[in-house]
């Protein structure tokens, strides 16, 4: 079992920035990919970006050139840096892993506001 926390979500000016973070515990040696996914009211979760675990990296082509994700392996945890925001990016941001042996994790989720 693998359980995900994300954390950094919050209101935002348009053109302003936040970073979002996610801390996997458990069995974290099984995880293969991390990523990020969002949901807008009203909307279907889309794909943000995914990291695998040989650094192969994937962004939706929405986010491509504002954000940046990365990850740190010594502290299980991925990292999107949300730079240049727009309203469209308001949403509720869902951490991802997936193991070796496709199980699917998901975070809670952490609310992004970007006001215009």
């Amino acid at each position: 079992q693998v359980q995900l926390v994300e954390s950094g979500g919050g209101l935002v000016q348009a053109g302003g920035s936040l970073r979002l973070s996610c801390t996997a515990s458990g069995s974290t040696f099984n995880i293969n990919v991390m990523g990020w996914y969002r949901q807008a009211p009203g909307k279907q979760r889309e794909f943000v970006a995914t990291i695998s675990s040989g650094a192969r990296i994937n962004y939706a082509d929405s986010v491509k050139g504002r954000f940046t994700i990365s990850r740190d392996n010594t502290k299980n945890t991925v990292y999107l840096q949300m730079n240049s925001l727009k309203p469209e990016d308001t949403a509720v941001y869902f951490c991802n892993a997936i193991t070796y042996t496709g199980r699917t994790y998901w975070g809670q989720g952490t609310q992004v506001t970007v006001s215009s």
